[in-house]
């Protein structure tokens, strides 16, 4: 039975009336007129743009806000069937688990069980039911074996994962993550998943915020937010269907339902398996589906300039012996854009923080420019490497968004005329100007994120390496992030990005790099990657939903609208490798 096809008729797990919170010293209120009833057992994903209130709201749930993060709040608000007024946060941890954005703020202990057993302790649960309660934990997000591993140590999936395993010791009868799936990849999402949904099926009620439309297929209801406000709450399908209104809303639609807003498809398909026949009984300019040339993919010529970024036969183990690259070759050559994708642990970043000389490798070598990167002084690497961490709040520091993009070209000397000049064009690349005297920490991550890339474009680097550049935003913020190193790459600058997202390499990516145990498992042309099915499988990267609808069909459309333009034009002289690089629909 689909998930939304139950009916639950339990209590009133979450009851909010008329809920308002502005933030103290804030103009505009974070919540505005929320009305929401979650019942015992259901699972409701909520999902919307950033600054729509989803956050917020969840910390509502276990009085965060307003106890930690003062306000006005009024309205009404009951969990459980009684309302809560005067509680602090202490008083409802063992029945509201909360699993923040910013997970990695949660952890503190020295090893991954006494990370698990601390809230335990602070509840005041015995030892023997804490011995039950930890490898049952530790199996629901696939951190056996870790147990005496450092927090400090681990990938941000795995951290990401030791965090709800925290919270699902607790065992309480709300469990609120907010965005559970940030930083995992594909499989890593699909275990989370499915940690939910087994959570569910024991008679825990979830509330679930999220970017990935994944979780919001397998809900009970999908609730959307804007502007503090709920502006849909309905079955997933009914909602999902709404493409124009999802993307106005920060939503990406998937793929199928966009495909048949397009074709205005009827019915509406909702998996491969069922999208497949309707596109067989299409026939467009009179030519079967399936016809595609071949071209082949051409090789540099003798004439070609040499490399800009070569590792050669790099390896790297870490303090604890644990081997992260092992015997990785890679060439960079000017104005490439490269996507590296695997598995978290296959050492994707561990690679990218060789190219900019952070790590130095323990065997192999890392030449920028013919010249091996041990022996260039870090200032002329910076300038030539630029490297965006995953988490842009750790390469920000300055007191402004002017000092911050303005210190990298005042440790290079230059004049204070071409300082100022380098910083005006680098905010103005990004869409920051106007905000060089802003806080920093008081922009978005959207923002936080682009001027992490300004500081590092006034540098004017070669080669531009991103780690996760879209994660933690929304739709619209991953495409203005991707437009912008689009619009980069156009002018000249070779492009490096780590991510985990399909679509985001599918659609702008060139050449891709898939890597696994530490090895690179295929270094292709993008399109050329996304045809090899059983590789990517054992790799567990998933195709878009897209992607794979087209290799039914024999060619390889990197998005809907490479999908669409094949069928208006026919089958052929589509998915080559010097096919359309166009966009879905904005």
């Amino acid at each position: 039975m689909r998930a939304d096809e139950r009916v639950n008729t339990g209590e009133d797990v979450i009851r909010m009336e008329h809920l308002c919170f502005r933030y103290a010293g804030q103009e505009g209120p974070a919540l505005h007129d929320v009305t929401l009833r979650v019942r015992q057992g259901e699972m409701v994903v909520v999902m919307g743009a950033t600054g729509a209130g989803k956050s917020t709201l969840a910390k509502c749930l276990n009085r965060v806000v307003p106890v930690f993060q003062p306000g006005e709040l009024s309205g009404e608000l009951a969990l459980f069937g009684q309302p809560v007024r005067g509680e602090g946060v202490a008083e409802l941890a063992g029945r509201v688990g909360l699993v923040s954005q910013d997970f990695e703020a949660q952890l503190f202990a020295t090893n991954v069980v006494q990370e698990i057993v601390f809230g335990m302790e602070q509840l005041g649960v015995s030892t023997e039911e804490m011995r039950r309660r930890l490898p049952s934990a530790l199996q629901a997000v696939g951190l056996v074996g870790f147990e005496r591993r450092d927090p400090a140590t681990l990938s941000g999936g795995e951290k990401q994962r030791l965090a709800i395993a925290a919270t699902l010791a607790l065992e309480p009868r709300l469990l609120v993550f907010d965005e559970p799936t940030t930083d995992l990849d594909p499989i890593g999402k699909l275990e989370i998943f499915a940690v939910l949904a087994a959570m569910r099926r024991r008679g825990y009620t979830l509330l679930v915020i999220e970017h990935e439309i994944a979780a919001a297929e397998e809900a009970d209801r999908l609730v959307i937010m804007s502007e503090g406000r709920i502006v849909a709450d309905d079955v997933p399908r009914q909602v999902l269907a709404r493409v124009d209104f999802l993307h106005r809303h920060g939503v990406r639609a998937p793929d199928l339902q966009r495909l048949a807003a397009r074709l205005g498809l009827t019915p509406r398909p909702w998996s491969l398996d069922e999208a497949e026949p309707i596109i067989r009984g299409l026939r467009v300019g009179g030519r079967g589906l399936g016809e595609e040339s071949s071209v082949p993919v051409p090789t540099p010529g003798p004439g070609s300039p040499a490399p800009l970024l070569v590792a050669d036969g790099v390896e790297f183990s870490y303090a604890d012996g644990a081997r992260a690259l092992d015997g990785v070759s890679l060439t960079i050559d000017a104005g490439e854009f490269i996507a590296i994708i695997g598995q978290n642990g296959s050492g994707k970043t561990t690679l990218a923080k060789h190219l900019n000389g952070l790590l130095t490798p323990t065997a192999g070598s890392v030449r920028l420019r013919g010249a091996d990167i041990r022996n260039l002084p870090i200032n002329a690497v910076a300038t030539d490497v630029g490297y965006v961490f995953q988490n842009p709040d750790h390469q920000i520091f300055a007191a402004t968004v002017y000092e911050e993009v303005a210190f990298g070209p005042h440790n290079m000397s230059l004049p204070p005329s071409e300082v100022r000049a380098r910083v005006e064009g680098a905010l103005q690349a990004v869409g920051l100007e106007g905000l060089d005297q802003a806080d920093p920490f008081l922009l978005g991550k959207g923002q936080r994120q682009r001027l992490a890339v300004a500081s590092l474009l006034a540098l004017r680097p070669r080669v531009l390496i991103l780690d996760e550049p879209t994660t933690g935003l929304d739709f619209a913020e991953q495409r203005q992030m991707m437009d912008l190193l689009r619009h980069l790459h156009a002018q000249g600058m070779a492009i490096v990005i780590i991510t985990h997202s399909p679509w985001v390499v599918a659609e702008y990516a060139e050449r891709g790099v898939l890597m696994g145990g530490g090895r690179i498992l295929f270094d292709a042309p993008l399109r050329r990657l996304l045809e090899q099915e059983e590789l990517l499988a054992q790799a567990h990267f998933c195709a878009p939903d897209i992607t794979r609808l087209g290799r039914r069909f024999g060619f390889t459309p990197l998005s809907v609208e490479e999908f669409c333009q094949w069928m208006e034009a026919g089958a052929g002289a589509r998915g080559t490798d010097e096919g359309p690089r166009a966009c879905g629909e904005h």
